[in-house]
């Protein structure tokens, strides 16, 4: 039985991985900042070498942007030291690591979705972080998959809780018109990426739900699935509840899977039912 280590295991990613993953096929390793600092090099070798994992799943991260912004060395610490880190130790035991990045490694500014040969540029230090940690992977391991994704959603913190929390308690709600991406649900993104481990397809893919949304139609689409109602005006990014620091244009083409048929992301609506469905909110019209 092969071991999976899922470092940020109590993570949006995390969780997903462990929800759908097949007990029965892997052993799972899963830690998170309370058992594991990935920044201390001594600690993540040691603990490699004592579970010798097959597999390493990166989902930690110091991932909340305004605090990115306000502790850039903490940011660069966590986000790319502790993938230096990991890759290490997947050099040293032959494993495979997957790296989870994001769109914010692009700024923004394209009209066109953003392919996995398309030149990075991030525009916030969240995004610069997440890309010297893709870049320590490449230098550190080589047998690695770097899986970029966006808006995506699962158990813990996401725009879907707490756009929901703020509907519930009748607020006044201005959601950005302007900002475009994929909704992408963090279950279908874990199946993704334990069907990627069964590969040798190494490199860096672009893996989002089907499908291109603006802010403001992500929540009506949830409005509409759950049967809420909320009094809710499109505006620019700067005058929105959420997301202000995101880049506008978060959308990524999944151009590697084009090309190579590893695997086929559904709709965005149908993963978005699903979840919904699972939590119990879906109300058909």
């Amino acid at each position: 039985m092969q071991k999976i280590w899922v470092c940020g295991a109590r993570g949006q990613i995390g969780q997903a991985v462990n929800d759908v993953v097949d007990k029965l096929e892997f052993e799972m390793l899963d830690t998170d900042v309370d058992d594991l600092d990935v920044t201390d090099t001594d600690e993540v070798l040691r603990f490699g070498e004592m579970n010798r994992p097959d597999i390493i799943i990166n989902c930690s991260g110091m991932t909340d942007i305004s605090s990115c912004e306000e502790n850039p060395s903490q940011a660069f610490k966590v986000n790319a030291l502790g993938a230096r880190n990991l890759a290490i130790v997947a050099a040293k035991m032959q494993a495979k690591m997957v790296q989870l990045s994001t769109d914010d490694v692009f700024d923004g500014k394209s009209t066109e979705p953003y392919t996995e040969f398309d030149i990075t540029n991030p525009g916030t230090v969240y995004g610069k972080s997440k890309l010297a940690g893709e870049n320590y992977v490449k230098e550190f391991t080589t047998k690695h998959f770097i899986v970029r994704s966006t808006w995506v959603y699962g158990k813990g913190q996401n725009f879907i809780n707490g756009f929901l929390k703020k509907v519930d308690a009748g607020e006044q709600l201005s959601i950005a018109s302007d900002q475009f991406g994929s909704p992408t649900s963090a279950n279908e993104l874990a199946r993704f990426l334990l069907h990627l481990v069964h590969t040798s397809e190494y490199g860096t893919y672009h893996a989002t739900n089907k499908g291109v949304c603006s802010r403001y139609a992500f929540a009506q689409e949830i409005l509409k699935m759950t049967g809420k109602t909320a009094s809710m005006q499109p505006v620019p990014t700067v005058m929105s509840d959420f997301s202000k620091v995101r880049p506008a244009y978060a959308v990524l083409d999944n151009f590697i899977m084009s090309m190579v048929p590893i695997y086929d992301f559904p709709d965005w609506q149908d993963s978005l039912r699903e979840y919904l469905e699972e939590r119990g909110l879906y109300h058909a019209e």
